[in-house]
């Protein structure tokens, strides 16, 4: 069996595999000795029937298969032994057709069309500079974590008046045309959130209300859409009045969350090392927490700066007819032309960043070893155990957990993916040209979400 390369371009080629009698011949005999020795065939004894009558009924089926077989044993040892660097697989040609007679069997040539993994340079991208945006750490976002900490551990009281992060507990009861109570009409007990109505306006004009006041509110202004309006009427959204209906708001009562005292008491609770023993040293604990957090955020936004400088500069030409044609033929389900070309695009460029992703892990020599990949799964546990403040257990259990987890396909992959995105985070903290530029928190915030 022979193998010829022939390149068409720098991203197509053809293989062609040249077949002889001596590479099949045996291999179709004892193939065919088989199905004698098992055949049913009605006049003969099963392992009896004449060799003849064998060839005759299977000999091309068999002598398809092994040549199938042999031709693409041939074109992937060829591609393995060469190095070639080739996109999906192999596919047969479709302007040569094969050669050789299956009725007077002889040299039979098949040809393959395979599309080479273009070229690329990603480093120049890396180089060129990278925002890395960071989160100014200062004393009013130090503070307002603080508060967070002293809200989680505070307690609700009651108060007369309304304040503008208290919650407001009173019914909505609807009016008639005239403001007199609609008899039958709407009536439903609720809560609004002070601090979160968006409407300015109306968020000030409830600041300051004070029990049993009764006042005309629109419960559109106090709500994110009809659903949330929905809830705070009682009602489900199908069954929502519309907005020319009237109501009447009454104050049953009005709760605010008496924050915390910064005591050893609290401290105690926080840090039951004993580490912090005052509000200056959990200052200083807010802020070296806060720190370690927005470098995570920072890094994720970094990565994801980097994902798109990546994706929009690296010039990388496809063999697009080919990779068409692949994507056609091995389909697991027929696939129209049509809807191929409509997500051709995305295909193409997750394609991109697959091939940049395997350079980059090949050039930096980075590999996802199990052992690594267990650590990191471990790793993940802890942290899920640690979300819902349970101790993780111990390290046998642990590591039982985590094998387990990698049996499953679905998380496996989404674990290597996680792993695989960290590494690259660190190979683009070391290697690419990063300009800092700090940002206040609410900058920050702005910037993840574009």
């Amino acid at each position: 069996m022979n193998v010829i390369r022939q390149e068409i371009d720098a991203l197509n080629g053809l293989l062609i595999v040249e077949i002889n009698p001596t590479d099949y011949s045996q291999k179709v005999k004892n193939t065919l000795e088989k199905h004698r020795k098992t055949a049913n065939i009605p006049g003969f004894r099963p392992g009896h029937t004449p060799a003849g009558i064998i060839e005759k009924r299977y000999g091309k089926a068999v002598l398809a298969e092994t040549l199938n077989t042999l031709a693409n044993e041939g074109v992937y040892g060829f591609i393995r032994e060469n190095s070639l660097d080739i996109l999906g697989n192999a596919i047969p040609s479709a302007t040569h057709a094969m050669e050789g007679s299956f009725d007077q069997p002889g040299t039979f040539k098949f040809t393959y069309e395979i599309g080479m993994v273009p070229t690329f340079d990603y480093q120049s991208v890396l180089t060129k500079g990278i925002e890395y945006h960071t989160v100014r750490v200062d004393d009013k976002l130090v503070s307002q974590q603080i508060e967070d900490i002293q809200r989680r551990y505070g307690k609700m009281i009651s108060v007369d008046e309304a304040g503008p992060k208290d919650l407001m507990v009173g019914t909505f009861t609807e009016l008639e045309a005239d403001g007199t109570i609609k008899p039958e009409g709407i009536s439903h007990s609720t809560t609004l959130s002070i601090e979160f109505i968006e409407n300015l306006d109306v968020k000030q004009s409830l600041i300051g209300k004070k029990l049993g006041n009764q006042f005309s509110l629109d419960p559109s202004t106090v709500s994110k859409d009809d659903a949330d309006k929905a809830s705070l009427l009682g009602l489900t959204p199908e069954t929502l009045p519309s907005n020319e209906v009237a109501f009447e708001f009454k104050i049953t009562d009005i709760k605010r969350m008496e924050l915390a005292e910064l005591t050893s008491d609290l401290f105690a609770k926080l840090f039951q090392d004993g580490e912090i023993t005052d509000e200056a040293g959990l200052r200083a604990r807010v802020s070296k927490d806060l720190e370690q957090m927005f470098e995570r955020d920072a890094d994720r936004l970094m990565t994801r700066k980097v994902y798109d400088a990546l994706i929009n500069d690296v010039k990388m030409t496809f063999p697009e007819p080919f990779l068409k044609r692949w994507i056609k033929l091995s389909a697991t389900t027929p696939i129209a032309d049509e809807d191929i070309e409509k997500e051709f695009e995305a295909y193409l460029k997750s394609l991109k960043w697959q091939l940049i992703q395997t350079k980059i892990f090949k050039d930096s020599d980075t590999k996802l070893v199990y052992e690594e990949v267990l650590a990191f799964t471990k790793g993940l546990l802890i942290s899920n155990y640690a979300q819902y403040g349970i101790p993780a257990p111990e390290d046998a259990e642990l590591e039982a957990s985590a094998r387990e987890l990698l049996t499953k396909k679905e998380q496996a992959n989404s674990i290597y993916d996680q792993l695989a995105e960290e590494k690259l985070t660190q190979y683009f903290k070391t290697n690419a040209s990063l300009k800092m530029k700090p940002l206040s928190y609410d900058d920050f915030l702005a910037e993840m979400k574009k």
